[in-house]
This record gives structure tokens, sequence and C-alpha cells, in this order.
């Protein structure tokens, strides 16, 4: 692997920890003894050497404990030697590794910890191991304009993970940080490319087939999720869905919006009702023509059709007169 290319990360296989910590049980061990015999049984130029022996043995015990690295399943731990990448441990176990060997998660930071009365700060480092567990980006509300320019709020979800933990450490400054930033300008680039609802152009054409962002949430969820993997596969990064959690309109012209989508369902509603009237005066007109019930000129039947068409298109009850008389 070239030095800055991480397409390629170099996975390790460090040898056991136990091996680790029976270096450091020896050192200890051999330096302890070392002192003891020193100072017991023997004097002159032999002190000395057998006793900076036993504490350089002694010291040297923080070197294998220092290289002593645990990783949990579904973690990855990312190592750097004096600033240059030395590789990344992906299986989970205990390991021996280099101990100058330093772990790399810009995602982590130090947390100041104060103590006896605001007098002493203590930093808090958590691990720097790299999750590979699915995890959750819950995208806040965003304003967005739709593709007619009605403002609209927008929230998703994103589900991801970490697939190259190299990538996602070294090629973006927090992975993160830039899931999210990318989310945020997904979501608006691709909102704009739908209306809110068929109809929004106030034009009254509804093509069924047309996309939209209230009745096409699935494809637009899923061109989305492509667009999102485009722009972050390169930080080591996999999104394997987004979903849309809230859509509403903006609240500066939601109750306008309403208003129009009352005034559509009411025409619609009307003019089911004007259909089923007419089939209705037909049927009632061919029923008393087949029967001979009563025989009506043009103008009886114009005010009979008229008369049904009130009562059966109007909003209340009709209240009947009864005509005692001749109808003519």
């Amino acid at each position: 692997m070239m030095k800055g290319d991480f397409s390629k990360e170099k996975e390790l296989a460090p040898v056991s920890g136990m091996v680790g910590l029976l270096l450091a049980f020896l050192f200890l061990a051999g330096g302890t003894a070392a002192i003891i015999c020193s100072a017991l049984f023997l004097k002159g130029p032999a002190f000395g050497i057998l006793l900076v022996v036993g504490i350089l043995l002694v010291c040297a015990v923080s070197l294998p404990v220092m290289g002593l690295k645990v990783v949990a399943p579904k973690e990855a731990l990312v190592l750097v030697l004096f600033g240059t990448y030395y590789g990344t441990i992906r299986q989970e176990g205990f390991y021996l590794v280099n101990p100058f060997c330093t772990g790399v998660n810009p995602s982590v930071k130090s947390t100041p910890t104060t103590i006896a009365g605001g007098n002493i700060q203590l930093c808090t480092t958590f691990s720097k191991k790299v999750s590979l567990k699915t995890m959750t980006l819950n995208n806040e509300k965003q304003k967005v304009n739709d593709q007619l320019g009605n403002p609209v709020i927008v929230g998703a979800v994103v589900i991801w993970r970490v697939v190259n933990p190299t990538k996602a450490v070294f090629n973006v400054n927090n992975y993160k940080t830039f899931l999210s930033i990318q989310c945020d300008s997904v979501i608006r680039n691709v909102a704009r490319l739908y209306p809110y609802d068929i109809g929004d152009d106030g034009s009254g054409s509804s093509d069924a087939d047309e996309k939209t962002l209230r009745g096409s949430t699935r494809e637009v969820a899923d061109k989305m999720c492509y667009e999102l993997q485009e722009r972050v596969k390169d930080a080591g990064l996999e999104v394997s869905d987004v979903q849309i959690t809230h859509l509403s309109y903006a609240p500066e012209i939601a109750s306008a919006m309403l208003q129009r989508q009352q005034a559509v369902a009411i025409i619609a509603a009307r003019q089911k009702i004007v259909e089923g009237a007419v089939g209705m005066v037909e049927m009632a007109l061919e029923k008393l023509n087949e029967n001979d019930v009563v025989e009506l000129d043009e103008e009886r039947k114009a005010a009979m059709v008229s008369n049904l068409l009130v009562v059966l298109c109007g909003n209340k009850d009709a209240q009947p007169i009864v005509n005692s008389g001749s109808i003519y």
C-alpha cells in the first residue's frame, strides 16, 4: 500500500496478549530478584551493575503492558506508529502490539472532568476503537424547497455502518459529522426534484404517474440512499437504508395549502354527487316511460329533472310539499 493511500487497509494479526502478560511478569520477577540479590549478596561494582539492571527490568514492565490491546466483537482498532499508519485490527481478542503504537479515532474526543471544587481538571479519554456495528443517524427536521419552490419540512433516519475503518479515520476529519452534513445536503438536493403533492402547481391536472414527495416516499427515500452512498463511500461508510420520518408543509404556508386541499376534495365530491344524481334522474325517467305511470311533456320533464337535481345535490334534506290538486 502506497503512503497516503488508504483504499486497501493493512489488517494486522498480532500475537496474543497473554505473551505480553508473560513478558511483564518475567520482567517484574527478574527485576525484583536482581534488586534483592544486589542488596543481599553483592558488594562493590557488581552491586551497582546488578541494581541498575534490576531497576531497568522493573521499568521495562510498562512496555508490554502499553502494547496490550483488547478488541471487542464488531470493533476495529486503527493504529499509527510515530505519525505513520501501522495497521488495523479487525478480529476480536486480546493482543500484544508495538507498545509505541497509538489508536486513532477523530470522532472520539477527550472530556474534561472537574474535581476538588473546580481546582483540578482531568481529561477522560474514551476508547479509540471504531465501531463496525449498524448505527442510526436521526437527521433533524429541516426546511427545504420542493420542485415548485414551496417550503416543506423533511426529517429522515439513516441506517449506516463503517465498512472500512482506515478510510473512515484518515479520509475525513470526523466521519460522523461528515455523514450528518452530507445527509442534510442530500435531502435538500433530492427534495427540490419533486413537488410535494399532485396538482400543487394549481393547474388542476393530476398525473397518476407523477412522482411526489408525499405519494412516492419510497422512491424518494431510495434516491436519497443512493446519492448519500455515493457521497460517503470515500469515507469508508455504507448506507443501507434511508427512511423519511417527517414530511409536511412549512408553517407559513400550511394553512393555505390545507384550504386548497379541502377545496379540491369538495370539488371532487361534488362531481361524484352530480354524476350520481344525473344517473338517478335518467333512471327515473326511463322507469316512468316504461311503465306508463304518467305522461309528461317536455316542460314537465324539465321541471321534474330540475326538482330531482335540487333534492339530490342539495346540502340539506328537502322539505316535501304535498300537492292535493292537479299537477297541470
